[in-house]
């Protein structure tokens, strides 16, 4: 993202890459290659209104967080090109495709037989829908379980259910392990998620909130959008963070904004913030920290490894 962008619509932006899946790099170890032995799935395959005759062999996603799971359950090589945000792991296809400006003429050159995308936008869905080729919707979750259906629906089109259902198994083992150790306190540590230096956030009752809700925090941001008129995304002021002092500071803007614990560390009145004074304030992956695949068990890890350290 350019530094000359202006920054309202950075900030605009960082809450947009939530419903489309972010920007990434690589940070963590790559998922499980494919094992055609576990795949026994038989099509035709219907799942919601979309039903495909054949396993397809030419998927083209337009959804980082759906990109993530096709590789993450084995279905990586029947991938023939992702969007220009879909940059994990490192073997995906990348293209100049967008998610945000999906153009159906681009998408059909790549002869798929499957697309995923997060939303419809521009009325891409009749558009694909018009030229033949198979949509199917993975929208952005706003709970754990939106994420396991996804994976559960993904996996079924693709011919993969049983890699699927290994995925859902093994990140609900690995986050009722992390939940299961987490210190007993009399009272919860509360925190301040940034998604932009404009201080746009997340609240409770978004996916990303439900996370840090799952590691025992108490959000600061809920008040703000109490009657649900920012969507789960309010904007709040320096204020409003000063008076409520949170002990924790997230930063989900580290690559979109060049935020750091030390540019936060400087800002005008922010000094006084326990989350300062006692270096609690958490650089995240701004990419892991905006999608709903398998790598939230990363983000919930990293939560919970960093309060921790905060004495019962």
């Amino acid at each position: 993202m350019s530094r000359r962008t202006p920054r309202f619509f950075t900030a605009a932006l960082a809450v947009a890459a939530l419903a489309l899946g972010g920007c990434a790099e690589n940070t963590t170890n790559s998922p499980a290659a494919d094992d055609g032995a576990k795949s026994a799935a038989t099509f035709p395959v219907t799942v919601g209104s979309l039903t495909l005759e054949e396993q397809p062999e030419k998927i083209v996603s337009l959804s980082a967080a759906a990109t993530e799971m096709l590789f993450a359950i084995g279905a990586g090589p029947q991938v023939v090109a992702v969007d220009d945000n879909s940059n994990y792991p490192a073997e995906a296809p990348q293209t100049d495709l967008s998610g945000f400006q999906p153009n159906a003429e681009a998408i059909a050159a790549h002869n798929p037989d499957l697309v995923l995308l997060s939303n419809d936008q521009n009325k891409i869905v009749d558009q694909l829908t018009t030229l033949k080729i198979p949509v199917f919707l993975t929208p952005a979750a706003v709970t754990l379980d939106d994420t396991y259906r996804q994976l559960t629906e993904v996996g079924a089109l693709t011919g993969h259910p049983a890699e699927a259902a290994d995925v859902v198994s093994q990140m609900r083992d690995d986050i009722a392990e992390l939940v299961a150790d987490l210190p007993q306190r009399a009272e919860k540590l509360t925190y301040f998620h940034e998604l932009s230096p404009e201080l746009y956030t997340a609240t409770s009752k978004t996916f990303i909130g439900s996370l840090y809700a799952l590691a025992g925090l108490e959000n600061i941001a809920d008040p703000a959008d109490a009657d649900g008129a920012s969507g789960g995304y309010p904007q709040l002021s320096e204020e409003i963070i000063v008076q409520a002092n949170p002990d924790f500071v997230f930063l989900a803007d580290t690559k979109c904004c060049q935020q750091s614990i030390a540019s936060v560390q400087a800002r005008p009145g922010w000094a006084t913030l326990t989350a300062v004074q006692e270096n609690q304030v958490v650089a995240l992956d701004d990419d892991i920290a905006s999608r709903w695949g398998p790598r939230v068990v990363d983000l919930l890890r990293t939560i919970i490894e960093a309060t921790a350290k905060v004495p019962a």
